[in-house]
């Protein structure tokens, strides 16, 4: 079993046999991570390397245990610690990196467009692990993963993801993945973090929370990217947290079964009380733990795929 695409750059690169290969391949790589060895020699011999440009605590490390617990050697490349730092072009830096026969690049970088470009300079697949404010597509696959694990069927599903959605590349991936899987997605947000034409991604645009919070099957909440904003854009968090948080009162008048979402980090006590952030209804955890398995499904398929040995 392999995807169809060369890179995964994208959402846009899976067809949906590959959304489904890699569903179903993640749910089946999830039991390896409640072993006593969390181990299988699937990627052995086999060297991906993780160039993260970018500061990045859960893609990087589920990256790089998703390669280790498939047996993959796996190398770790940050721009302070790397040649770009003394002005070298990415170009240079994926050429460098390739002529050491590797057979993945994970990349995560600053500027939107920045994996297509390294999918243009080298041959072995490059994975976008998110550029600038363009995609983050395997955020979106696990967060997938998450909601049909949870509520079973993803089409018809209310989604309200609110926040800053004009720096968040995970909201694109999401709301592109999402949609196309006729879930229902509104996008909640004050006028400044609300891209234009984003509704034409087919989802509903919305200025109040409070109008969304009784009706929704998953809240699926953004920080504010203040590092991505030339300028501050929302000087008052209490004023945010007040119109566009979920706070413990608007927690109380949710339905039961509604869950709560989140890529990370989260600003406790801005988009999301503390509270509300450990309570029943969060699935943030699980999300991290499906990072991993779909992290581990999408090597696979991409480098190893039938050519593989599972145990």
């Amino acid at each position: 079993m392999t995807l169809s695409c060369h890179d995964l750059v994208s959402i846009a690169d899976l067809t949906d046999g590959d959304i489904s290969a890699l569903l179903e391949t993640a749910a089946s790589f999830k039991d390896i991570s409640l072993r006593q060895i969390k181990k299988v020699p699937t990627l052995r011999g086999r060297t991906v390397i993780n160039l993260f440009l970018e500061p990045s605590t859960r893609t990087r490390t589920s990256f790089e245990i998703a390669g280790k617990r498939l047996s993959a050697d796996v190398v770790n490349i940050s721009g302070a610690g790397s040649a770009l730092a003394k002005g070298e072009c990415l170009k240079d830096t994926a050429k460098t990196i390739e002529a050491m026969s590797v057979d993945a690049v994970v990349l995560r970088h600053w500027s939107s467009g920045a994996a297509y470009k390294l999918a243009q300079y080298v041959q072995p697949p490059v994975i976008n692990a998110g550029d600038g404010s363009h995609e983050h597509p395997t955020q979106a696959l696990l967060d997938l993963l998450t909601i049909k694990d949870s509520l079973g069927d993803v089409a018809g599903a209310k989604v309200t993801i609110v926040g800053d959605i004009s720096h968040s590349r995970v909201a694109r991936s999401l709301i592109v993945l999402l949609t196309r899987l006729e879930a229902k997605v509104t996008v909640v947000a004050p006028p400044m973090f609300l891209p234009a034409g984003i509704e034409r991604l087919g989802c509903t645009v919305s200025y109040s929370l409070d109008d969304h919070i009784e009706g929704s099957d998953v809240l699926y909440l953004l920080r504010i990217q203040k590092e991505r904003q030339g300028a501050k854009i929302y000087s008052e968090l209490a004023e945010y947290t007040r119109i566009y948080g979920l706070t413990k009162e608007r927690w109380a008048r949710v339905s039961p079964t509604c869950k709560i979402m989140h890529p990370g980090p989260m600003n406790r006590g801005v988009e999301i009380d503390p509270d509300v952030a450990d309570s029943l209804g969060s699935l943030i955890n699980t999300q991290v733990t499906n990072g991993v398995a779909v992290r581990m499904a999408v090597l696979y398929l991409l480098i190893g795929g039938a050519g593989g040995s599972e145990e």
